[in-house]
This record gives structure tokens, sequence and C-alpha cells, in this order.
């Protein structure tokens, strides 16, 4: 398929504007600059725009962006995030360059193509009179704490937004995605009591019991990937000098949960692996459930329609967290986005053509899918089929 040079254009306009999330690089420049960027541009085209801050009316924005009631029209939120990780080791992380397929720069696959794919196709479903109605929800902070999606989600109520379903631009290689996993980040302190080093026997070390810690987490964490998550300590510390018994120690563990597995797992699983002789204190500073797409309903019939358009299934398994489980709680929710390679590295970029695809297959699917129309849905979707 040749390039769509619309939504190549947008997509190069997006990675040139910095919204490295401040909340992962303090002081970074935040989502202001590319919220106020697509508010013009979605005016422009008949959009009613509401930029939504996190509660108490500071923070960086959101936008959510409206076109008209169609009366009897389904209503899709086209969820995507403006923010991106860090710069650092990137020589020009905001001049985007193409090389063949390929479009470099932060956030070009993280997820600026899928925003500007978003953005394409609800203009021209728009603009071309489709039977629906695509809301715009495109948000801040879903690389740190998630604030966007869940201020979003809380104003939509209030502006008569009731959506039937919500399609999330994630990069997937263009391939439904089925499941992710849930996490959870536990830190874990010990206190033990400081003595001399010569007299050790007086003292608690704080770092033992860490290091019996982190020996239980190796031993366990094969079990845990049996059964479809993961167990490992990403950070720990202790002691404050030499020649002291360390009465102190502290590490996080992270748990990555199975799809359907309870997020009160993690804590659980972690307790089970401390010695109750040791003075612990266990905290849960981070969790996420997991997720798996409906099996029947709108979310899986909308899903068929991208599918038989891009010529891919649901047959992506996420290994980590999107915020599809925030957006299921309101409607039903697919994940589907364009995708490329080093994300959250150096060397991001974006296929054109997978952007181009996903632009066409949503641009289709806004036109012939239908809330409570199955029968004309599925026959437009037969004879597509049959016309590949």
């Amino acid at each position: 398929m040749a390039y769509d040079h619309e939504v190549t254009a947008l997509l190069a306009d997006l990675v040139s504007i910095d919204s490295v999330n401040p909340g992962l690089v303090p002081g970074a420049a935040g989502e202001s600059r590319i919220v106020d960027a697509l508010s013009a541009r979605l005016s422009a085209s008949g959009f009613a725009l509401t930029i939504v801050r996190p509660p108490g009316g500071e923070g960086r924005p959101s936008l959510i962006a409206a076109p008209p009631l169609v009366d009897g029209a389904p209503t899709i939120i086209l969820n995507g995030h403006l923010d991106t990780v860090g710069v650092a080791g990137m020589s020009k992380p905001f001049v985007p360059h193409v090389e063949g397929d390929r479009l470099h720069g932060r956030g070009a696959a993280d997820m600026k193509g899928g925003v500007a794919a978003l953005v394409v196709a609800a203009e021209r479903a728009v603009a071309s009179g489709a039977p629906v109605r695509p809301v715009l929800a495109l948000v801040a902070d879903e690389e740190d704490a998630n604030l966007g999606s869940e201020a979003v989600i809380a104003a939509l109520p209030g502006l008569g937004i009731h959506p039937d379903v919500c399609l999330v631009a994630e990069p997937t290689d263009l391939a439904l995605t089925r499941s992710l996993r849930g996490f959870g980040v536990i830190r874990v302190r010990f206190s033990g009591r400081a003595a001399h080093s010569s007299q050790a026997e007086l003292g608690v070390n704080a770092l033992t019991h860490l290091g019996r810690l982190l020996h239980a987490v190796d031993e366990h964490a094969p079990s845990v990937r049996r059964g479809g998550g993961d167990l490992m300590v990403t950070l720990a510390s202790g002691g404050a000098s030499a020649f002291v018994v360390p009465d102190q120690a502290e590490c996080l563990v992270e748990m990555r949960t199975a799809p359907d597995q309870d997020i009160a797992d993690v804590l659980a699983k972690v307790e089970s692996l401390l010695d109750p002789s040791w003075e612990t204190e266990v905290a849960l500073l981070a969790g996420r459930a997991g997720w798996r797409m409906d099996g029947d309903g709108p979310a899986p019939e909308l899903a068929a329609v991208l599918s038989a358009r891009l010529g891919t299934g649901p047959t992506f398994d996420a290994p980590y967290w999107m915020e599809a489980p925030l957006w299921q709680a309101v409607c039903p929710t697919v994940v589907c986005g364009p995708s490329g390679g080093g994300l959250h590295a150096v060397d991001e970029w974006v296929s054109l053509s997978q952007v181009a695809n996903f632009t066409d297959a949503l641009t289709h699917a806004l036109h012939i899918w239908t809330l409570g129309d199955r029968q004309p849905r599925m026959t437009a979707l037969n004879d597509q089929r049959s016309n590949r």
C-alpha cells in the first residue's frame, strides 16, 4: 500500500513536539504543546473540544474531541496517549526523519503513529457522514501514573458521552490484542539492629534477611512464570557504613500477573516468602489488574471488522500493561495499532505502511460497524472478506 501522506505529515508534526512525561523526567515538557496543536486542528474539523486535567485543576492536559451527535449512532472512543518516555542518548529525538518505511523519532511508535491514525480516521468519518460518533480521548501520563485516562473517564458522563466501545491504538503490529498481564510493585523494608561488625552477634543484619528474600524470589519465579506471570526484585539497598551491622535494608519486588489473576495475589505471594521472625514492613506501591478482550458483544465485533481489513487476527497477548482495563470498566474495549521498533530505546521508529494500513482499516470500520445492526454489519464484513 502507498503511504498515506496526510497521516504521515501529521505524524511528523506530532513527533516534532516534545511531550516527554515530567513524571518520568523532572522538568520535562509534558503534553501542553501537543494538546494545543491537536486542539487547533480538530476545532477546525468541527470537533467540540474539552481540556481535562487531573483533580485540583493543576497538572497536565488531556483532550476530549467530540463531533456532533448523530441520531441513533453508536459512540466509539478512540484512545491514545500523548506523552513519551525520556530521550537520553538520542541525538535528535524531535527531528522526524524517514528511511524507507520507517519514520524515526521519540514517540513515533509509542504512540504518535497510533494517535495520528486515530485523528485522521475520525476526521474522515465525520466529514463523510459515517453512521458512528468517533470521540477522541487523547490523554496525558500513560507512561507513568495514568492520570490522564482516569481524569478523562471521570469527565465523560458530565459531557453526555456514553461510549459503546473503545479502541486503544497502542502499538501491536496491527494484531488484535487478546489479553495483557497485570502487575504489582511491592516495597519490603527490613529492620535489624546495628552493632559493631567486630561483634556481629550483638546485631541483627537486615541485609542478611534481604538476601534470603532475593534467593526466595529467584526460587519461586519459575513457578510464577509457568502460571503466566513473572516475579523479580528490581531494586535493593541497605546498610549505612562499613564496620556496622546494617540495621536497615529494602527492596522492590515486581510481579507480573496473568490476565485473569487478582491483583491481591501479588501482596500475598511476597508475604508468603518472608520469614515470620523477620521484622518487615510490606506495602503495595502500585498495582493494576490484567485484561482480556470480551468473548462476545461490541468489542469482538469491531475487532472482526478491523481484522478482516488488516488481515490480522486476535493473536497478541501483551506481556506488559496498557490502559485497556481502565477503559473496560466503562465499555467493551479493543486494543490494536501500528508499531515499529525501538520503543523506549534510542532508535525508536514506526512503520509508515502500518500507520497507513491502520488508518485505512479504522476509517473503513467506522463506516460499516454499527452497534445493534448485526445483520447489515456482518453482511458487509462477509462481502469484504469475499473481495479480498
